[in-house]
């Protein structure tokens, strides 16, 4: 098993676009929908693996793009560390006093290295300035405890039914 570390940063509206930020479902809507529902469902269909905004469920960055993952390694406590330096390099510019609280940066780094350890993937998400959000995560790969049918992203395999290939 390894882990993948995934970051980004962005405005809110883009980051609350939701429709691109779930798989589409597998079917075509129904005959005699409405044309703009099934243009849309083609479009979400089309951007969900190549967008570079977080998936609601983690584990499905495994199936964006090999650029946009920010560190791969081999130890839990590793990606720990990573996700350790990211909140306090974004600290200064997180828009609650609270998520700045030095107590509340080291809980935070001591959870992920413990649901690592344990398999689980790690997800922190929190409002920047300007308003902005951060999103930053950690996958367990080869396999993810919660969609083991999921590839790891930096091998040339097939993607599960339903999503398109993506390039490595």
């Amino acid at each position: 098993m390894h882990h993948h570390g995934y970051l980004w940063t962005g405005p809110k509206q883009r980051f609350d676009d939701e429709a691109l930020r779930r798989p589409p479902p597998p079917h075509l809507p129904p005959d005699g929908s409405r044309p703009e529902l099934v243009q849309r469902h083609r479009e979400v269909k089309a951007e969900f693996p190549v967008v570079d905004l977080p998936p609601l469920e983690t584990a499905y960055w495994l199936v964006k793009p090999v650029k946009l993952i920010r560190g791969t390694w081999d130890e839990p406590k590793e990606a720990a560390a990573w996700v350790a330096e990211r909140l306090a390099g974004y600290a200064p510019r997180f828009d609650s006093a609270s998520d700045r609280d030095r107590a509340h940066l080291t809980l935070l780094a001591d959870s992920a290295a413990e649901r690592l350890t344990r398999g689980g993937d790690v997800s922190h998400g929190c409002y920047l300035e300007r308003p902005a959000f951060l999103s930053l995560a950690v996958v367990c790969c080869s396999p993810n405890r919660s969609m083991p049918e999921l590839p790891c992203p930096t091998r040339h395999t097939a993607p599960p039914a339903g999503l398109p290939a993506i390039p490595c």
